[in-house]
């Protein structure tokens, strides 16, 4: 097997007024542009199912406070007993 020649190293005043090439500058503008709405709407998805979830237990929220009003020992347990305040 031939051995790879390794590159010769860049004159240190080039590389030091160059700077790396980042992910962004090797990139097509479209690709760009693509990917960039894909974490967009990625974002809103998330936004959505979270919006959802919250909404969800919201509701539970409203059915079991229903339920317990509709119990009679739970509003026994958790009513004032002060009954003066209402004569």
């Amino acid at each position: 097997m031939a051995k790879k020649k390794k590159a010769a190293p860049a004159s240190s005043s080039a590389s030091a007024e160059a700077k790396p090439a980042t992910l962004k500058d090797l990139l097509n503008p479209e690709v760009l542009d693509k990917l960039k709405a894909q974490a967009n709407e990625m974002k809103a998805a998330e936004a959505r199912q979270k919006e959802e979830e919250r909404k969800q237990a919201e509701e539970a929220k409203k059915a079991e406070q229903k339920r317990l009003e509709g119990n009679f020992e739970y509003l026994l347990e958790n009513s004032s007993m002060d009954w003066k305040k209402f004569k």
